[in-house]
């Protein structure tokens, strides 16, 4: 990743403490890495960046994530003194009330990071004092201007910004592989439809990759082969490196950050076309209803064509260079830096 340059007023270094749920490497869902791809050039600007965590994990000291402090709950107790010593606080999910509560008590600037367009994630925000909302796609946008409003301008956050969650390209591509993979397999992921395609596909290779939630649905075929949960950082080798296509025929995407990854390496992506997959991925997007499993077998018999793999795979590699997150990245450093 390139350094995005230092533009803080004055050349201060700003003391910006986020407060979540978990962080990775136990925890590797899409909203956590999104958050560390979102940090890592605050740091690379010089800013002193701390994550704080609100539940039980596995890590009882403080530890360093791709050069992010981060402190888990058993670690210490103090996170309101470091919330009132903060420049910056910044939230996301479950914890941005309480991050808002204690934003509002100290005077201090509260950036809400919204990962999804569910009720919850608007009226978080409503109670006031939101300085920064940052959205993760244009319809998430209109859709929280639409919540909004229904509110008086001074619940509304002051300030909006789009920041497409980042992934850095060279950071994940490789050569294809030769399967057929689910990343997170659980119900609303995609769990059954991967399973029927694995029973009625048996020429076919198939890896389901453990998600970080939800219960698993793993078939026990001999076309199939399990991943444990992979930390991001472990997506090229253990994940990418071993795919052809992948399938994200999800109920439900704001965005869809394991697709756009796959892009990096030209791997095609078959999808449900949520308003999210179909912004993500645009023409690279290969889109079937969830419900069409003959769709989907269809799609995948079609892309083992070696012709039809070869347009498919230069969408994705056209698309995923479209995605480049450094000018949304920089737009990103500036706001910040504009709220201390």
């Amino acid at each position: 990743m390139g350094a995005v340059p230092a533009s803080a007023p004055g050349g201060t270094a700003l003391r910006i403490v986020a407060r979540v749920h978990l962080m990775p490497p136990q925890h590797n869902a899409g909203a956590e890495h999104m958050l560390v791809s979102m940090l890592r050039p605050l740091v690379e600007r010089g800013h002193d960046v701390q994550v704080w965590l609100s539940r039980y994990g596995k890590a009882t000291e403080p530890y360093t994530y791709r050069g992010i402090q981060v402190v888990p709950l058993e670690a210490r107790l103090d996170f309101p003194s470091a919330a009132r010593r903060a420049d910056v606080l910044l939230s996301h999910l479950e914890c941005v009330p309480s991050t808002s509560a204690l934003a509002r008590g100290y005077g201090r600037p509260l950036v809400v990071l919204c990962h999804n367009t569910h009720r919850p994630t608007f009226r978080d925000m409503a109670s006031g004092g939101t300085a920064l909302a940052v959205y993760n796609s244009q319809w998430m946008e209109r859709e929280a201007d639409l919540f909004f409003a229904e509110y008086p301008k001074s619940v509304r956050p002051a300030e909006s910004l789009i920041v497409r969650p980042p992934v850095f390209a060279d950071e994940y591509a490789t050569k294809p592989g030769k399967a057929i993979t689910l990343v997170n397999c659980n119900a609303e992921k995609g769990g059954r439809v991967f399973a029927e395609l694995a029973r009625r596909m048996p020429d076919q290779q198939f890896l389901a990759v453990k998600g970080a939630y939800g219960e698993q649905i793993l078939p026990d075929l001999p076309n199939v082969t399990v991943v444990d949960h992979v930390d991001g950082a472990g997506m090229r080798e253990a994940v990418y490196a071993r795919t052809r296509v992948l399938l994200m025929p999800s109920s439900y995407e704001s965005w869809g950050r394991a697709g756009v990854e796959a892009l990096a390496s030209g791997i095609p992506v078959v999808a449900h076309p949520t308003p999210g997959l179909c912004e993500s991925l645009g023409e690279a997007g290969v889109f079937v209803d969830r419900n069409d499993i003959d769709g989907y077998e269809a799609v995948l018999r079609k892309l083992a064509v070696p012709a039809e793999y070869r347009l498919a795979s230069k969408r994705a590699k056209a698309r995923s260079a479209e995605l480049d997150p450094t000018a949304d990245l920089a737009a990103w450093c500036d706001a910040v830096e504009a709220l201390a």
